[in-house]
């Protein structure tokens, strides 16, 4: 059984409920990311959902040169500690460089180790060394039961507030699996697990200049994820996907968030 952590009102791990991690893929504009957090919010609100706001201040990781990053550091991180002021839920945000860990965290509840620079060490010991809670994506190039040796240089910090992230394996050009032996054989390093559903079914540069996606299967992976034994799932959501900036092809329609909690919810009270 994984430790479990407390990141405001939520606890993510142990025999807690299921958590659901949310938001866009990258924060668009003030009005969108706002209107979207109190969609999710209300959501989370009616149907008892432990929830985590989740959006990106930067994309550093962008197919080309021309693809939409983002507000970038200080414009994203006001409009971020807006939204927990306005409705008091944890933010998680993705970090790029050691040079930003210091401003990420004085709004962040948890800071994210990108999936492409896990194996940074000098960004996972800045992260361990804010003291906030760090989530570790797994990198699609790793194995899970390499991730003891990322975990260990957060661990270094002193910093054992961790959750790892599953976010699909690369397999062959422009292809991802997504492999629920992951869930298990991370969390047997002890702490919390999560399943990035929309990440997950990426086809990364698989547009040529952009990442591309099977969104469709999202939901399902998700499900499977959670009857696997996940401490929480992390899905970008969008109100009309098609008009996304980033993640388009993947992200869940809004519209559908409702029901897929459900259904997962009912799974995981099943298997608790």
């Amino acid at each position: 059984m994984p430790k479990s952590i407390r990141i405001g009102k939520v606890t993510i791990g142990g025999r807690s409920p299921l958590v659901l991690i949310a938001g866009p893929c990258v924060i668009e504009s003030r009005k969108g990311c706002l209107d979207l957090a109190g969609r999710i919010v209300d959501l989370a609100k009616k149907e008892k959902i432990p929830l985590i706001f989740k959006a990106s201040y930067d994309k550093a990781n962008r197919s080309s040169i021309t693809s939409y990053r983002g507000p970038g550091l200080e414009k994203g991180l006001e409009i971020l500690a807006e939204i927990k002021a306005r409705y008091k839920v944890p933010i998680l945000t993705d970090v790029h460089s050691e040079d930003e860990v210091e401003l990420a965290a004085e709004v962040a509840d948890v800071l994210q180790l990108p999936a492409f620079l896990c194996r940074q060490t000098d960004l996972a010991v800045a992260l361990g060394e804010s003291g906030k809670v760090v989530n570790i994506k797994k990198g699609q190039f790793v194995a899970p039961w390499d991730m003891k040796n990322v975990v260990a240089k957060v661990e270094s910090t002193g910093n054992k507030k961790i959750l790892l992230t599953d976010r699909g394996t690369s397999f062959g050009y422009n292809n991802l699996v997504a492999d629920m032996r992951s869930l298990i054989i991370m969390r047997e390093l002890g702490y919390p697990v999560i399943f990035d559903a929309t990440h997950s079914v990426q086809r990364p540069g698989g547009a040529g200049d952009y990442t591309s996606g099977d969104g469709q299967w999202a939901p399902n992976l998700a499900r499977a994820a959670v009857a696997t034994g996940c401490d929480a799932v992390f899905i970008e959501t969008h109100v009309n996907p098609a008009k996304a900036l980033s993640d388009k092809e993947n992200a869940i329609p809004f519209s559908q968030l409702a029901k897929l909690w459900r259904q997962m919810k009912a799974i995981d009270d099943c298997i608790q």
